[in-house]
């Protein structure tokens, strides 16, 4: 099973406070890989938004429908 977007997200965030750890260590190349892990974090936070506004018109159009029926 694929993890959730929520998890994924998590996921990257952890990467990301790895990499930014060793580069303010001194480790040049975990720039690089930190500031990759924070593109994945907007996109997955993108995402994220979409998925939470589908899932509140969902619910709006599902209990206008049960009160009108």
């Amino acid at each position: 099973m694929e993890p959730t977007t929520s998890q994924q997200l998590l996921d990257a965030v952890e990467a990301f406070r790895v990499e930014d750890e060793k580069f303010t260590a001194g480790n040049g190349a975990a720039g690089t890989r930190a500031r990759k892990a924070l593109m994945e974090i907007a996109k997955l936070a993108k995402a994220r938004r979409a998925e939470i506004t589908e899932e509140k018109t969902a619910r709006k159009e599902a209990s206008g429908e049960s009160a009108e029926g």
